[in-house]
């Protein structure tokens, strides 16, 4: 992390909100950073993980109100990076919009000055090949995405009418340990991919994830809404051979892309703009190292 940020975050006070693996990396990285104090708030702690000495877990549900009057009014910045239990409007809706409303209310103090909402690139439609950026409309086709509009729109109305500083993170999909699903289905050669550049695909390392995070939330003049994805977006062919091959897998048979996933390719430049720089540009690279991990 760079010096400049821990300067900008010396003495704040950081909730992150929904504290699972994105969360637990972020709260880590935060670590060096000891003049902050870092929350992670998730119903249960888990007091398993190893966590550094500028840290403390809260024990809350974003669904019921009640369990979250608890929670400190001197937060300075929250990281709302929830995630639903199931894959349903009604959990979406639960977490996203009502968990994100409850809890910025509960921590509503004048000392609160920076939100950082983890959205998702879902808020795009189907793009083809085409390259989508910040200025790109949002006309999500999925339940997800729409939902996640929602939460990103109450966000920006919030923080405009109580002089709040809000960023919505648009994620692609996350990678890194820990998440070998889609490297299992290729080792068994059950995951299919169409010809050619038919469909993009995009990723951000978990670890490029929480670390853009503390970008933003240490960035002294931030947009409201930034992509964040690494700098190689990849026809899914490439991407599924590369990997493929690194795990001993056969060649990915032909077929569909995923009916939820769209073609698009993410440009990070708004991102690479504000002087972020990622460890893993390349997926193909990062995936390398967690495939290294898990043989060694």
């Amino acid at each position: 992390m760079k010096s400049s940020d821990a300067d900008a975050l010396a003495n704040a006070k950081i909730l992150i909100a929904g504290c699972g693996d994105l969360g637990i990396r972020l709260a880590q990285q935060l670590g060096s950073f000891h003049t902050t104090q870092v929350l992670g708030l998730r119903r249960t702690p888990l007091t398993t993980e190893v966590m550094p000495k500028n840290f403390q877990w809260l024990s809350a549900d974003f669904t019921r109100t009640e369990t979250l009057q608890s929670l400190p009014k001197d937060i300075t910045h929250i990281v709302f990076a929830a995630a639903p239990g199931a894959r349903t409007p009604a959990d979406y809706q639960a977490v996203y919009v009502h968990g994100l409303q409850q809890t910025i209310q509960a921590c509503a103090s004048s000392a609160l000055r920076r939100i950082a909402f983890i959205s998702s690139s879902a808020v795009y439609s189907d793009q083809e090949d085409r390259w989508v950026d910040e200025s790109t409309p949002t006309a999500p086709k999925g339940f997800n995405g729409q939902i996640l509009c929602e939460a990103e729109q109450w966000l920006s109305s919030y923080g405009l009418s109580h002089q709040i500083q809000t960023i919505s993170l648009r994620l692609s999909g996350i990678y890194g340990p820990g998440r070998n699903f889609l490297l299992d289905r290729l080792r068994l050669g059950q995951a299919s991919a169409p010809l050619g550049e038919s469909h993009w695909v995009n990723r951000i390392h978990v670890e490029d994830a929480a670390a853009a995070a503390i970008h933003l939330l240490a960035l002294e003049h931030p947009e409201s809404v930034y992509v964040v994805s690494d700098s190689t977006p990849l026809p899914m062919r490439v991407l599924y051979e590369a990997l493929a091959q690194r795990v001993g897998g056969p060649c990915p048979p032909v077929g569909p892309a995923p009916a939820m996933v769209g073609s698009k390719r993410l440009s990070n430049a708004r991102l690479v703009a504000s002087g972020f720089e990622f460890k893993w540009p390349d997926s193909r690279d990062g995936y390398a190292a967690a495939i290294a991990k898990l043989d060694s």
